[in-house]
């Protein structure tokens, strides 16, 4: 096997420019004058946080079902009280585990998006697997919601060899899992666009990390709730002095938990106190920001990978 440093010019090249980065999709303006996009997510893993991985006894996945049976509900009268509209990335087992709740975020307004069948590792699948699995998770989310998914957000931002070709062949307008800007840009595939839009993500702006906690090993909470808020609320006031989007990624079996939807309520009170604000979807942001004129003066320059 070789080593990374001995990899020649052309391999290191190849392997940096299969997935990149490409123009940057920061419109001119947002719709009504807005000055700041911000595009809420809540990944629905629910049980699927612990099956994914085999742990199939009640302790890990009553962790997960308290997403289902109290997060969401916490969270879905949270945003009706905002006139929020966000996107719920859902895994097909969570959306089939739990009847009816797909069809009740299309039906208060939100979006439902593709996180993979079980919450798997695609990394660790082969092509035909991932894109197997992936096709299923459409389908069912489709028949479950009554509306087809348009965009994706694989599993652990978990992002193979493979993902972006099933992206393209399933026709999704974007992808919500990878982390080059702060804004939404063009994905390329080997140099060459795609169409398909990033909108990034980051560890920062997820309460995962943050909150996360596994009995059998080192991982502990390690940050306060208003520690957090504190770094969110920095994030949007820096999103909205430049002009840009604001994107957070939470999960309602961790953020739904009272002293941490106490925080995420106090960030909303303090995101609505501003004027120019626009809350959308992410379908939304990808589609107004794919039809608009870029804003030419954060071009990042060469965008060929």
């Amino acid at each position: 096997m070789t080593e990374p440093w001995q990899w020649s010019e052309r391999t290191w090249r190849d392997h940096v420019a299969r997935v990149r980065a490409g123009r940057p999709l920061r419109p001119e303006s947002w719709p009504g004058g807005a000055r700041v996009a911000v595009a809420l997510s809540f990944d629905s893993d629910h049980e699927t946080s612990g099956l994914y991985n085999g742990q199939v006894l009640p302790g890990k996945l009553s962790q997960g079902e308290y997403g289902s049976r109290v997060g969401v509900p916490r969270l879905l009268k949270l945003l009706d009280r905002f006139g929020a509209p966000v996107t719920f990335f859902t895994p097909a087992v969570s959306a089939l585990l739990h009847d009816g709740e797909a069809k009740s975020y299309v039906d208060a307004g939100h979006e439902i998006a593709l996180h993979g069948w079980i919450h798997e590792s695609n990394a660790q699948l082969p092509s035909s697997v991932e894109r197997d699995l992936t096709f299923r998770a459409a389908d069912a989310l489709e028949q479950l919601s009554g509306t087809r998914p348009v965009g994706i957000r694989t599993p652990s931002w978990d992002f193979s060899e493979a993902t972006l070709a099933i992206i393209r062949e399933l026709g999704l307008a974007y992808d919500s899992s990878l982390m080059a800007d702060n804004d939404c840009y063009e994905i390329l595939a080997d140099g060459e666009p795609t169409g398909v839009v990033e909108l990034p993500v980051e560890w920062i702006r997820d309460d995962a990390p943050y909150f996360g906690m596994d009995r059998f090993s080192a991982q502990r909470p390690y940050t306060a709730p208003r520690e957090v808020l504190r770094i969110w609320r920095d994030e949007f006031d820096v999103a909205l002095a430049e002009g840009g989007l604001f994107q957070l990624t939470m999960h309602p079996h961790i953020i739904g938990h009272r002293s941490r939807i106490a925080i995420l309520t106090e960030l909303l009170e303090h995101i609505a106190s501003h004027d120019g604000v626009w809350f959308a979807t992410h379908a939304q942001v990808v589609d107004y920001v794919s039809s608009s004129p870029v804003d030419s003066r954060h071009d990042k320059g060469d965008h060929r990978g």
